[in-house]
């Protein structure tokens, strides 16, 4: 069992990515030596798709993100498909009471045993002012998920209360679980004009770091929207295969998701054209870097 997976064991104490370490390499993890990483393609890259399991494992994705609580039937049709659910995408609400929906516990209770990760926004509340609160929240939901043996990631997303990865950083410092960890989602990075900060937030958030998503992307500008900021791979003039790079550079093995949200054309074509440039980072990255301290 190498270093590195040791480190992850004892980081999130889950016993679930044990016995993954100790039986080899998951369903998705890349053959090819540049990049260990799943890759997986978020559910919103799937609509349209007939058949998106034989269409994933032709063009050669480890599996998808889901969202929503109705995931158990997701996990057992990809599984037996050879292919994975890495996440599902759910939500809690300051606002509300109860914050979350009484559905969550239930899906957890299904997806017992599995390693899925449960992909958490925070909404509502007064921006960075309500943080007792959304740790209290926070919390709870990552006991919950901890009693069945599950991790639980952080989604940054503009707007939201946890709208970077930096604000991701000071929640999950702040409720301090072992299974709860953060996401750096480029988009929502660039969005939020943290683009020029990127190589800071991959540093700090290194430790707690459990997914990663990109996409193809312009560098931000004043006035750009998703259009801009959610292309396929190989499109857009923001160096992925860079942030790729000091991704990698800190030793994060875990998986990386490709956003899709509405992005246009045909979406095979689409995961076509992702895919060949992920094959070319691949091969950009494919010599041994020297993982930092």
């Amino acid at each position: 069992m190498s270093t590195l997976c040791l480190r992850e064991v004892v980081r999130f104490l889950c016993p679930v990515l044990l016995g993954v370490c100790m039986l080899g390499p998951s369903p998705g993890r890349a053959d090819q030596p540049g990049l260990p990483n799943p890759f997986f393609v978020f559910d919103n890259g799937l609509r349209g798709v007939d058949d998106p399991t034989t269409v994933l494992r032709r063009l050669g994705y480890a599996g998808m993100g889901a969202s929503g609580f109705q995931v158990a039937p997701l996990v057992r049709q990809y599984q037996e498909a050879g292919l994975k659910v890495f996440s599902t995408y759910v939500g809690c609400n300051l606002d509300k009471t109860p914050a979350y929906d009484p559905q969550m516990s239930r899906m957890m209770d299904e997806l017992q045993g599995t390693d899925v990760v449960v992909w958490l926004t925070v909404i509502g509340g007064r921006y960075g002012q309500e943080d007792d609160r959304a740790a209290e929240i926070v919390g709870e939901i990552a006991e919950m998920a901890a009693a069945r043996k599950l991790p639980v990631a952080l989604y940054p997303h503009s707007g939201f209360y946890v709208a970077t990865t930096a604000d991701a950083l000071r929640l999950a410092r702040l409720v301090d679980r072992p299974n709860l960890g953060v996401s750096i989602n480029l988009c929502h990075e660039l969005m939020t004009d943290q683009g020029a900060k990127l190589d800071e937030t991959i540093r700090q958030a290194a430790d707690l770091l459990m997914m990663v998503s990109i996409n193809g992307a312009d560098a931000k500008q004043p006035g750009f929207g998703w259009d801009r900021l959610i292309q396929p791979l190989g499109q857009g003039d923001f160096d992925v295969a860079d942030f790729l790079r000091k991704i990698r550079q800190t030793g994060y093995e875990g998986p990386i998701g490709l956003q899709c949200y509405a992005v246009p054309g045909d979406p095979v074509e689409n995961l076509q054209q992702s895919m060949r440039t992920w094959k070319q980072y691949q091969a950009q990255l494919g010599e041994p870097l020297t993982t930092s301290p």
